[in-house]
């Protein structure tokens, strides 16, 4: 009878936890409340570095309100930040932004990109 027990004990030693509850430990991305301030938080930590008012490679200004907003408005900002073909990818040479960060721009565009 041991024997049966030592079996069944063992045959569970390959699982994990993250395959048999995949959503447990996933966080949650609020595009609910998508502003211009958390959205310029995502800009000023991944874009400002090439394309602020001192430094805006390719004649890109990403830098205050109006300027980010016209890019909004244009389509460009989602082209690049999502990778569509014919924009270039954004950022340059770096990662993608993460699915949450690009949600939530692409949440306060359709929002109006307003400056709240």
């Amino acid at each position: 009878m041991s024997m049966i027990v030592l079996i069944s004990i063992n045959g569970c030693y390959r699982d994990v936890e993250e395959e048999l509850y995949p959503n447990s430990n996933s966080t949650v991305c609020d595009t609910a409340n998508a502003t211009y301030g958390k959205v310029l938080t995502v800009i000023q930590n991944n874009c400002y570095s090439c394309h602020k008012a001192s430094s805006s490679e390719g004649n890109v200004n990403l830098e205050g309100y109006t300027n980010l907003k016209g890019y909004a408005d244009n389509g460009k900002l989602i082209g690049a930040i999502t990778w569509t073909p014919g924009f270039s990818p954004m950022p340059k040479g770096g990662n993608k932004l993460n699915d949450c960060d690009i949600a939530n721009i692409k949440s306060w565009i359709n929002q109006g990109a307003l400056n709240n």
